[in-house]
């Protein structure tokens, strides 16, 4: 464990870290510690009123963002089933359904069909598609919205750090290209940690959506 990491003391509701838990030994992904805790930072201090996840999983995440930012509303994305069904079970067992537009299907075709503006997106689905959300995350973000693109270093594979296994050499390269796309996009300032596995903080800078 890194240094760091080891310094991350979660703070979040006892029966949510459970469900965590829960999940890991089921092997359903969820955000580790680290890139957790600094993602509610994030939210606590910037208190956004819109947030949008792409990445539903079993909406331990979206209950956690919701819980720092109680004036927040969630609209989340999710491809699978399964998980989907899950998730809507866990919003209502931790009273924020209210607060969650949750949909389900394939992230790009929905967000080419999405209208309105962000404060926040959390970027957490399939990580070959980053790049391919890109245009209409743009379109759907305030101006001075923030982009939390999260597992952008993949194991240290995509920084060079660990050799990358052969068949995930094509997603490297697409994690790869998405990176240079966004740090290389006037309309965003951003920053690229080594927290987790690799997150990318950008400030978006553009128009987005004319009112």
């Amino acid at each position: 464990m890194q240094y760091t990491a080891s310094l991350v003391k979660l703070n979040i509701d006892e029966s949510l870290a459970a469900r965590r838990v829960d999940a890991l030994s089921r092997g359903i992904p969820v955000a580790d510690e680290e890139t957790l805790n600094f993602l509610l930072l994030t939210l606590e201090a910037r208190q956004p009123k819109s947030i949008l996840e792409i990445g539903t999983a079993i909406g331990l995440s979206g209950v956690a963002m919701l819980q720092a930012c109680p004036n927040a509303k969630l609209t989340t994305i999710e491809l699978e089933e399964e998980r989907y069904l899950e998730a809507k079970e866990n919003f209502a067992k931790f009273g924020v359904e209210n607060r969650v537009n949750a949909y389900l299907g394939d992230a790009g075709e929905i967000l080419s069909m999405m209208d309105g503006q962000f404060d926040f997106v959390f970027l957490d689905g399939p990580k070959a598609q980053y790049e391919k959300y890109l245009f209409d995350l743009k379109r759907l973000m305030k101006k001075g919205a923030l982009l939390f693109s999260d597992d952008v270093l993949l194991y240290g594979w995509v920084s060079g750090e660990q050799p990358t296994p052969q068949k995930r050499r094509s997603i490297v390269e697409k994690i790869r290209s998405y990176l240079t796309t966004l740090t290389n996009d006037n309309d965003f300032r951003t920053s690229v940690l080594n927290i987790g596995d690799g997150v990318a903080l950008s400030v978006y800078h553009g128009e987005g959506t004319k009112a």
